[in-house]
């Protein structure tokens, strides 16, 4: 039995949190949303990001404190663009002992300064704390209300030492949540986060049903966006096999096609003739593809990387093309 605290109770951090109480671990989630906490301590249910699943066995807190005090792996389950300020508030209670899991993926913010990933931004604020604890990168096809349902489902766990992912795949693995060790955590967070540019790319299709939309589309746009980020994700780094594995294709097919998919579900507003700003309005939960698309579109002039797809993507979501135009300059992007 570990003991696994979740930092971030939103849908895919609950989900996790209820599947490893399910297998018997001692989990404890940590929120700093009042309506969270109190849901879960008087009906064991996250009403706001996970209403049909009861989790009785999970404990809560809103000290980050009683986390690390009282947990071994600590999951890094908030969003992208506040999860080094949480990292901030941690480093000064963590132990040798603690292994951190980071949920989120991407590309550090352009202030954190260098071209590295979240991770790799996390690890320079544990060394210039003077600490050494690993940090394992967690990504792939994983749509949070199945996985809180035992949906057979499979992952990737990658760290730079990978007896420390293999230690992390065989303790948290369940007989619904299939991990798979690596070392390829660079390549396994980028294409975690550039999944999330093709689905949106995915869902304009489904929001464009009405006239031009369909699956010979979807599939278009699929094998453009799958295609351009091969090449991308190389020059940045990423090792080829990643992208053939369940964090590369296998986690962009799911949440490319999946009605429960966030960033496909943003794209379909948009495709429906929704601003930016409108569809954003109307989700409660973070769709993590804007920032990606942003800070992709950013870093490839530095590598000499072309990325018509992207550049296509971007246009759209700054208002600067229609849904129409966007969608046939990213189908033409292709290139085999």
């Amino acid at each position: 039995m570990a003991r696994i605290g979740v930092l971030g109770l939103g849908n895919w951090g609950t989900a996790l949190a209820r599947v490893w109480c399910e297998d018997g671990h001692n989990v404890l989630g940590w929120t700093i949303e009042q309506e969270v906490y109190e849901s879960l301590m008087t009906d064991n249910i996250n009403k706001k990001y996970l209403p049909n699943s009861v989790i009785p066995e999970l404990q809560v807190t809103m000290q980050i404190t009683d986390v690390t005090e009282t947990c071994e792996i600590i999951v890094l389950a908030v969003p992208s663009g506040v999860i080094l300020s949480v990292v901030d508030e941690l480093l000064p209670h963590l132990r040798p002992s603690h292994v951190l899991l980071d949920l989120a993926k991407g590309l550090a913010p352009s202030k954190e300064g260098g071209s590295g990933m979240i991770s790799e931004a996390i690890q320079r604020r544990l060394s210039l704390a003077g600490k050494a604890n690993p940090v394992v990168v967690m990504t792939g096809p994983t749509i949070a209300p199945e996985v809180a349902r035992g949906v057979m489902t499979t992952a990737l766990v990658a760290c730079e030492d990978r007896s420390v992912a293999e230690r992390i795949a065989d303790r948290l693995s369940t007989d619904s949540l299939i991990l798979t060790a690596a070392d390829d955590p660079g390549g396994a967070e980028l294409w975690g986060a550039y999944k999330n540019t093709v689905a949106l790319a995915c869902g304009l299709v489904d929001g464009l049903h009405g006239s031009i939309g369909g699956d010979n589309l979807k599939a278009a746009l699929v094998l453009a966006g799958f295609s351009e980020g091969m090449r991308l994700l190389e020059a940045m780094g990423a090792e080829r096999t990643t992208a053939f594995g369940p964090a590369g294709i296998g986690d962009l097919y799911v949440t490319a096609t999946s009605p429960r998919s966030r960033n496909r579900t943003l794209g379909e507003k948009l495709g429906s003739g929704l601003t930016l700003d409108e569809a954003l309005d109307e989700m409660h939960m973070v769709a993590e593809g804007v920032r990606a698309t942003r800070m992709f579109v950013n870093r490839a002039p530095t590598l000499n990387i072309e990325i018509p797809f992207l550049t296509a993507l971007s246009g759209l979501l700054n208002g600067e093309i229609a849904v129409e135009e966007a969608v046939r300059a990213m189908v033409e992007s292709y290139q085999s």
